[in-house]
């Protein structure tokens, strides 16, 4: 037996959870008779599988490990990014957005966020842009998500890692494949009331040792000098204050975690194909409040448990967070998980049933991601190489496309798998939710609520956002340029520039950059209308 984990307690729970979700599958299977219901899988899902789909599907393993174990390290101040998961993740998203989707969805036929945005703007380049946005970049989000949840449950265990990929992998391959959107969602929303309730064990089990006070403590322990904030950067003020305004710090918190997450979930293919999932707007909104409680907690506690770790740290080992779990943050939260329950009655199971939240949180969002991947390639790409052979537009809604697309792209997201490093959960989900932000977020506002959307504008928009994010990322960000160092590899610095920009989210600057060239071709077509209109007339 593993020191903390009952192998056998775990095995037999994960054998359990393995055949609840192949069992899942089974019926996804048996309701997906074409490419439609592959797709959207529409009325098949009522608005509480709707809401659960959607929460669990935006938080997975990066948000309990990856962010909680930033957390750990950078402090409460990351609860920001909790409100601006509800009041941006979830209420403005289906408020703005969700409903004038669901209605263009259906109205145009649309299947995929793709789809949805070139048949708005009746382009096939931004549809097909879109489309490859999402199989490039969604893959090695996926893989992050992937490799975090099996590092850590390899590590806990002490089982194979590659058996646990495997295995994993596997099971997402099965269900998504041939159950299709369905067999995901109704999987989402298991897996999403596995997490609830491992979520708030985890969060009884740390007020119960170390008390309602905890902050007030580490505040205390911190203002005395007793407890030191390490792996910081300059700027941070401990745990439970929020870093000096315009420190290296502040722009690391503020604009790569809080707005690049806050702002990215706006965006996510994956989220935006819920709202098309359903019925009716009733749905939507009763999908709204069941998300709003299930984000609000699974967040808000992996946030205070991570900063709450802290004290437990120092009360047992004499040391912070980041000091005792040295191989890294994604490891922060599940090696505190199985200290705290250590001696606890039945800690054994409760370990396991941490270790089962933390599967679903990862097999939540994968599957989305697979089932997103999948569909860009097997519907938004296939169609258009079918139209530029035959010479005629058309949409090709393949079945077994689809299914041969998604299997391919798991095999890709596993070899990403060990080509990655082992602490990038939380920033691998920032990177990809800020470019798909910074690149179509202007446009998919201008989409849903202009009556005349303009197409150059959109493009123009699009490119500008992600050439912006990418040059930013590679060559001037500290942080994203380590993980592909194309400015290393050219200039010979990791970045082209010191000092505190380099430690600016490229969120920060691209998203801005892609609105303000929308408005300038808005405004510029409008113009030339003008003088177009003004030269007939006279």
């Amino acid at each position: 037996m593993t020191e903390g984990v009952d192998l056998t307690t775990f095995v037999i729970m994960a054998v359990l959870f393995i055949i609840a979700t192949l069992a899942l599958g089974y019926y996804g299977y048996r309701n997906t008779r074409d490419s439609d219901e592959f797709l959207l899988g529409k009325n098949k899902a009522s608005p509480v599988i709707i809401a659960l789909s959607y929460g669990a599907t935006f938080l997975s393993a990066s948000a309990v490990i990856g962010f909680g174990g930033q957390a750990a390290v950078h402090g409460a101040s990351l609860m920001w990014l909790c409100f601006l998961n509800l009041a941006l993740g979830v209420v403005f998203a289906f408020i703005v957005f969700g409903e004038r989707t669901r209605k263009l969805g259906a109205k145009l036929g649309a299947s995929t966020f793709a789809d949805l945005l070139g048949k708005i703007f009746k382009s096939k380049g931004i549809r097909m842009f879109t489309a490859i946005i999402i199989i490039v970049m969604m893959p090695i989000y996926c893989a992050a998500v992937l490799k975090g949840g099996v590092n850590s449950l390899a590590v806990i265990t002490g089982l194979d890692y590659n058996l646990m990929l495997l295995v994993l992998s596997l099971v997402v391959a099965l269900y998504v494949v041939y159950g299709g959107i369905i067999a995901v969602m109704y999987n989402d929303a298991l897996q999403a009331l596995i997490m609830l309730v491992g979520m708030v064990t985890i969060f009884a089990v740390t007020i119960g040792t170390l008390g309602w006070d905890a902050f007030g403590q580490l505040t205390e322990l911190t203002i005395s000098g007793t407890i030191q904030q390490t792996n910081v950067l300059p700027g941070a003020n401990g745990w439970t204050e929020f870093p000096t305004i315009f420190s290296p710090e502040w722009w690391t918190v503020l604009s790569t975690f809080i707005l690049g997450v806050g702002i990215g979930a706006l965006t996510q293919p994956q989220l935006v194909v819920r709202f098309m999932s359903s019925k009716d707007n009733r749905s939507l909104n009763k999908s709204m409040i069941i998300g709003c409680v299930f984000v609000f907690i699974i967040v808000g506690i992996a946030y205070t448990v991570g900063a709450m770790s802290n004290l437990y740290f120092f009360e047992e080992y004499g040391v912070n967070a980041i000091q005792h779990v040295t191989s890294g943050t994604d490891f922060i939260i599940p090696t505190f998980i199985t200290d705290i329950f250590h001696g606890f009655t039945f800690g054994d199971l409760f370990v396991s049933l941490f270790l089962v939240s933390l599967i679903s949180a990862s097999v939540s969002t994968i599957s989305a991601l697979m089932h997103t991947i999948g569909a860009a390639g097997g519907y938004d790409v296939y169609s258009a190489y079918v139209s530029k052979k035959t010479g005629k537009e058309t949409d090709v809604k393949s079945l077994g496309v689809n299914r041969s697309v998604t299997m391919v792209m798991m095999i890709l997201v596993v070899l990403y798998c060990y080509l990655m490093p082992s602490d990038i959960i939380a920033k691998a989900t920032s990177v990809f939710m800020g470019m798909t932000a910074a690149a179509l977020l202007p446009a998919y506002a201008h989409a849903l609520y202009s009556k005349n959307p303009n197409r150059k504008a959109a493009l123009y928009s699009i490119i500008a956002g992600s050439a912006v994010y990418l040059f930013w990322a590679l060559f001037v960000n500290k942080g994203t340029s380590i993980f592909l160092p194309i400015c290393k590899l050219l200039t010979g610095n990791q970045v082209l520039f010191d000092g505190t920009i380099m430690y600016v989210d490229a969120l920060v600057v691209a998203l801005p950059v892609s609105v303000i060239v929308m408005a300038i071709s808005i405004l510029l077509t409008k113009k030339n209308a003008s003088v177009s209109q003004a030269s007939v007339t006279e």
